[in-house]
């Protein structure tokens, strides 16, 4: 009998010869006596075929009394008839997948398809569980400051109260082809929670609860729908510290989604930095943790990170294990005021380029400052000119230095003012005018209709300076209503514009160049935002068609229905197919 030698498999065999191929498109064991064939390319009775022959693309089997002939005709149905053909000649032998060769959706949204899901739903998280109410269907999808596109929303809206209940109600939707997109706190940007393709919005805020903390390994499980505010307090009183801190409301089954950080990223990190392993639901309803809860790992691939930015695509995070440190001590803050945008982020690059580990630093133009003061949101008031907000934590002696440090850079740069506190009060007085900057801004609206536009661009330290004063020569020219703030401690910033529909225009291209500016200064399109709808093509520009393609293999071999949150962060369809993409 003769044997291949596996697992160099065998792959097409042409009369009284065995040829081989280094890639496994076909595996066959073939046993011959005396290399006997019958005519018209049968193998003799003598002749076994002991395993199936199977292709990739078809799973093509081929029994024992099939022709060979009918085996090769078939494989040529299946892109395979030349193997002796290098693997590129199909696309499911490609480690990318172009937009062009992605499969067609295959959604079902009739109504008789929801109706039946309704009911299944209902059966499973309850009738409290599941709502259709118009306008809650709308603020499931498009908000003031992500609205989205033509009014799209869900059809329908289900609240599950565990892991389980959330993988039956996916594997509902993956059998009826009915499109899926994760809620927790809504704050996101960029369209990433529209819904674009209707189908099902899984909201988790029943899945709200800090489930134990392991004090003596630093480290919390919790469910999606815990805010990072809530569960700040509830560390507070073992006097541990949960470091990202995005906009107010944000929770932590979003803030994975789109691997956010906040004003504390320069000391801490980001998002990424501080999730130990995660519980994620995928499309088809399976349940896989990503791994158990050492600080450290090498096993396998690191799928925490791959699920960690990738805006609830590849998989829905159930529960996630936190890593946690102790709260800041001897915490002060410094609010200085400076004559010029530039003279504020040289004072920034300064404090970047002596390692000054200051606990933050942001940055607040004028137009902001002044928006802080019209809002009330603030309870004092404030100089209207360029501001850094400098957060200080550790020893006594630590803090006093960097206070020191920051002092003297702040006059070389010509600052107007420092101010600086301790007293607790008054901390979360000065700090408010900078975490609600962006509500600030919003309330300057000069009609009730007006609507925002922003970027999340981040380049290299050294360039900050640079893109920060074009972006405000480019508003100002333009006579648009805008403002810039950012995380300038980490080359993170906020171009934001208030414009009518008359002006969307205008202010897209603004936007657009400046994108497009720090993509050119060897920065990226989003800081901490993520991709979303809106930033898809510009990841393009920034990373080249096949960093994008690999994601979308990475998206099809996940998701290969394509149900979740289906054309956010990569292009499932092509631009202006079914009048969604």
């Amino acid at each position: 009998m003769f044997k291949p030698r596996f697992p160099r498999p065998l792959v097409l065999f042409r009369k009284h010869q065995l040829r081989y191929h280094p890639w496994p498109i076909l595996r066959v064991a073939f046993a011959t006596a005396g290399n006997n064939h019958g005519t018209n390319g049968r193998v003799d009775a003598s002749s076994r075929l002991v395993n199936a022959v199977a292709s990739t693309a078809g799973k093509l089997a081929v029994s024992t009394d099939m022709p060979i002939a009918t085996c090769v005709q078939a494989g040529k149905r299946n892109k395979i008839q030349n193997f002796s053909q290098p693997r590129e000649e199909s696309c499911r032998m490609h480690s990318t997948l172009p937009l062009g060769k992605t499969p067609a959706l295959q959604h079902d949204l009739s109504p008789q398809n929801l109706q039946h899901a309704r009911a299944e739903f209902v059966a499973i998280v309850g009738d409290d569980g599941v709502d259709d109410t118009k306008g809650n269907l709308l603020a499931h999808s498009s908000t003031e400051w992500s609205p989205a596109p033509d009014g799209a929303c869900p059809a329908l809206i289900v609240c599950p109260r565990s892991t389980e209940e959330v993988s039956q109600l996916v594997k509902i939707c993956h059998r009826r082809r009915l499109p899926m997109t994760g809620f927790c706190g809504g704050t996101s940007l960029d369209g990433a929670l529209a819904a674009t393709h209707g189908g099902i919005c899984i909201d988790f805020k029943r899945m709200n609860r800090v489930q134990v903390l392991h004090k003596s390994d630093m480290d919390v499980v919790v469910q999606p729908a815990v805010g990072w505010e809530h569960l700040n307090d509830f560390l507070a009183k073992e006097n541990l510290f949960f470091p990202p801190d995005p906009g107010p409301g944000a929770q932590i089954g979003g803030m994975v989604a789109t691997g956010c950080s906040g004003t504390n990223a320069y000391r801490y990190g980001t998002m990424k930095d501080w999730v130990v392993s995660m519980t994620v639901v995928l499309a088809d309803g399976t349940i896989i943790k990503t791994r158990n809860r050492p600080r450290k790992s090498s096993a396998g691939y690191d799928l925490t990170r791959l699920f960690v930015g990738s805006g609830g695509t590849l998989g829905l995070v159930t529960e996630a294990v936190l890593k946690v440190t102790a709260k800041p001590e001897n915490v002060q803050v410094a609010v200085v005021a400076f004559p010029s945008t530039q003279k504020a982020v040289d004072t920034a690059v300064g404090v970047v380029g002596k390692g000054l580990q200051v606990a933050a630093m942001e940055l607040l133009d004028a137009l902001t400052m002044k928006a802080v003061n019209e809002s009330g949101y603030s309870t004092r008031e404030w100089k209207e000119t360029p501001t850094l907000f400098f957060k200080f934590s550790g020893t006594p002696r630590t803090v006093q230095e960097q206070i020191d440090h920051v002092k003297t850079l702040a006059r070389e740069n010509s600052s107007l003012s420092f101010e600086s506190s301790k007293d607790p009060e008054q901390i979360s007085a000065l700090w408010s005018a900078r975490k609600t900057a962006l509500w600030s801004l919003l309330a300057m609206k000069r009609n009730p209709d007006d609507t925002f536009t922003g970027t999340d661009v981040a380049v290299p330290i050294s360039r900050l300076g640079d893109i920060i004063e074009e972006t405000r020569a480019k508003i100002e020219v333009s006579g648009l209503l805008g403002s810039t703030l950012g995380h300038v401690g980490d080359g993170n910033f906020h171009a934001s514009i208030l414009h009518s529909a008359s002006e969307h225009r205008a202010a897209s291209q603004i936007i657009d160049q400046i994108r497009t500016r720090g993509i050119e200064m060897e920065g990226t399109v989003t800081g901490e935002h993520g991709i979303g709808l809106t930033l898809r093509d510009t990841l393009v520009m920034e990373l080249g068609e096949g960093a994008v393609d690999a994601m979308r293999a990475i998206k099809m071999a996940l998701d290969p229905l394509c149900l979740l949150n289906c054309g956010k962060i990569v292009r499932m369809e092509p631009v202006g197919q079914n009048g969604k993409e």
